[in-house]
């Protein structure tokens, strides 16, 4: 939104008139707080009027979400990290302005969609309550920052939700790749057929061996560590914004998986601890399971990392679960997003 200035007055001035948090009109508007505003100018304000809204994202329903939430809440900023086979950009967002670094991100797998449902509507919920001057979040806003992936794998979360057309020019792969059915909705891959988070050097080798060797709708690692452009956008998006700490959303089982190797630090155990407390997910140090993002995060770089298995039953997860999944899931990024670190 956009507001038009009648008085001379600083952003200050503004802020205490508007109710509007200071933080965010500077963080919005590249201004200070004694910068001032002449008659005529124009400022750009959060709309306190839009409420999160519940959906199943298609990539083209994502792409305009995430503008209409740029538009309605100026502090949140948008960037292409890179492109899916199929040229879809891989969006990120970005909430706050702290040396904290936190990256949260969903839908690796195509068939666990509902995970960017939770995401949206997590980023939509925080924005609104900042927007609202919840003083928690926004003493949060202004020590941490957050990046979101909404959906890593776009080319397979519409392959599962819209069919064979959605795969464009590798329609006959897809089908021969899941063994010439065209209910895609046990799909997990990217368009060629590989599974992103079987795709990161760590312990790649070890997973590969017991994997499908080609192309699959499932489990199939590629020929190679970081072959394929979403999971190598991913890397170099935590390599050059050296990240605090990752949370991947995936479904499910209502698990939290934190450690890898050994390599984890000691304060992940004590988040994994508050996590559960505040979810009701079993924390779980070890599983026998390589080559993924939280795992090569962990490894690389030594600090916390955990995927969360959203939900119960099979994949894909009906939506008629989203609320208790959203109760939950929102519970543990509250919590990581607000932590303060005793280091």
């Amino acid at each position: 939104m956009i507001s038009i200035i009648q008085t001379m007055q600083t952003l200050a001035d503004f802020s205490r008139k508007s109710g509007i948090p200071l933080i965010l009109l500077k963080a919005a508007n590249a201004l200070d707080v004694h910068d001032i505003m002449e008659p005529g100018s124009a400022i750009r304000i959060p709309d306190t009027n839009k409420i999160p809204v519940k959906t199943i994202y298609t990539y083209e329903a994502l792409a305009e979400a995430t503008d209409s939430l740029v538009s309605s809440y100026p502090f949140i900023t948008k960037h292409t990290i890179g492109h899916s086979v199929l040229g879809k950009e891989l969006i990120e967002l970005s909430i706050g302005t702290g040396t904290k670094k936190i990256h949260i991100n969903a839908a690796f797998h195509g068939n666990e969609w509902i995970t960017t449902a939770v995401l949206m509507y997590f980023i939509e919920e925080y924005a609104y309550r900042l927007s609202h001057a919840d003083s928690k979040l926004l003493n949060a806003f202004d020590q941490t920052t957050v990046s979101f992936v909404p959906m890593v794998n776009p080319d397979g979360v519409d392959l599962v939700l819209l069919g064979r057309k959605a795969a464009e020019a590798y329609q006959d792969l897809v089908f021969t790749l899941n063994e010439d059915h065209d209910d895609f909705s046990r799909w997990k891959a990217n368009i060629l057929g590989v599974d992103l988070n079987k795709q990161f050097p760590a312990g790649w080798e070890l997973e590969a061996a017991r994997k499908p060797e080609n192309p699959h709708y499932r489990d199939h690692p590629g020929k190679g560590p970081l072959t394929e452009p979403e999971s190598l956008a991913m890397a170099e998006l935590a390599k050059s914004s050296y990240f605090d700490m990752v949370l991947a959303l995936h479904t499910q089982g209502e698990e939290i998986y934190w450690g890898f190797q050994g390599w984890e630090p000691p304060e992940s155990a004590e988040l994994a601890e508050l996590f559960s407390s505040v979810s009701g997910y079993t924390a779980v140090q070890y599983v026998d399971n390589y080559a993924g993002f939280k795992d090569w995060f962990i490894q690389a770089f030594r600090k916390p990392g955990f995927t969360l298995e959203l939900g119960h039953g099979k994949n894909p997860l009906p939506f008629s679960q989203f609320d208790e999944i959203y109760t939950k899931t929102s519970a543990i990024l509250y919590a990581a997003i607000c932590h303060e670190s005793k280091n």
